[in-house]
C-alpha cells in the first residue's frame, strides 16, 4: 500500500487542523493504521491508531480528549482531527499502516509509511 498524508500547515494555539491520509490499493480495510509525528530534535512518536473497521481506537495520553482519529474504508482514508492544538504539537505527522494486528504504539511495527506533513503550531 502506498500512503500520502496531507493537510498540515500553520495554525494559532488552541486552533484545530485536520490531517487525511489516502492510501492507494484495494485493500485498505485489512490494514490497521496509525498517525506518528517527529518533533525539531526528537524521536518519532506514536499519536493515535485505529482498527481495521474503525471500531476501536488508542491514543497517546499528550493527544487524548484532543485528538480524534478515524477512518473511511470505502474513500481509503484516514483521518486525524486536531483540536486545541498546542505548540507542543508542532511536528511533522505521518501516517503508517501495519496487516498483523493493531493497537501497537511501536514505529518499527508499521511496514508502511506516508511521506509526512508538517504542523506548526504558534504561541
Amino acid at each position: 500500500v502506498q500512503l500520502q498524508a496531507s493537510g498540515g500547515g500553520l495554525v494559532q494555539a488552541g486552533g484545530s487542523l485536520r490531517l487525511s491520509c489516502a492510501a492507494s490499493g484495494r485493500t485498505f480495510s485489512s490494514y490497521a493504521m496509525g498517525w506518528f509525528r517527529q518533533g525539531p530534535g526528537k524521536e518519532r512518536e506514536f499519536v493515535a491508531t485505529i482498527r481495521y473497521s474503525g471500531g476501536s481506537t488508542s491514543y497517546a495520553d499528550s493527544v487524548k480528549g484532543r485528538f480524534t482519529i478515524s477512518r473511511q474504508n470505502a474513500e481509503n482514508t484516514m483521518y486525524l482531527q486536531m483540536n486545541s492544538l498546542k505548540p507542543e504539537d508542532t511536528a511533522i505527522y505521518y501516517c503508517a499502516a501495519r496487516t498483523t494486528g493493531w493497537g501497537s504504539r511501536n514505529p518499527s511495527e508499521y511496514a508502511y509509511w506516508g511521506q509526512g506533513t508538517l504542523v506548526t503550531v504558534s504561541s
